[in-house]
């Protein structure tokens, strides 16, 4: 059903995650902040693959770890004890933006905060599942979710207004 290489992954991913720093930007000094709260654990090889996707996107777009841009990772394993309290605790450092890398992360972020924007990922159906009431292929200036979905011929990172 989701048949996306990896190459066209780093490309959307790197680009959805880039969106919302770009949109906030005031000062291309300051350094932006990005929360990712996995709900894998941190040496899951698939998760390690797509954190290189991910780190390798935001480097094409000209964001460099350390430079520009701070990541605070949170990886939960799937636990949902561990994916509250870390969604709280993202959400208390004030990033620019949260990662949420599967369905049990983007959950448990959005009973916290629908204030951060959030970057969502590996979400099969995020409208069956209640995360959103519907998609649409346009980005909005205030949406607060941004997610990659991809079906049939159509990949792409969207936004998506939330309920």
């Amino acid at each position: 059903m989701f048949d996306m290489k990896r190459r066209d992954f780093i490309t959307l991913f790197g680009s959805a995650a880039a969106w919302p720093l770009t949109a906030r930007a005031q000062q291309r000094e300051r350094m932006r902040r990005i929360g990712a709260l996995m709900a894998y654990t941190a040496n899951d090889p698939q998760a390690q693959i797509r954190n290189a996707a991910f780190l390798q996107g935001l480097q094409q777009l000209g964001w460099i770890v350390g430079q520009s841009v701070q990541i605070d990772y949170r990886w939960s394993g799937g636990n949902i004890d561990d994916t509250r309290r870390y969604a709280a605790e993202l959400v208390a450092l004030a990033p620019d933006v949260i990662f949420a890398l599967g369905s049990a992360a983007l959950g448990p972020l959005l009973q916290v905060s629908r204030s951060v924007p959030v970057v969502f990922a590996i979400i099969i159906d995020p409208v069956g599942s209640g995360f959103v009431n519907n998609i649409r292929s346009r980005h909005r200036r205030r949406a607060v979710l941004l997610g990659l979905i991809g079906w049939g011929d159509r990949t792409g990172p969207v936004a998506v207004p939330t309920r």
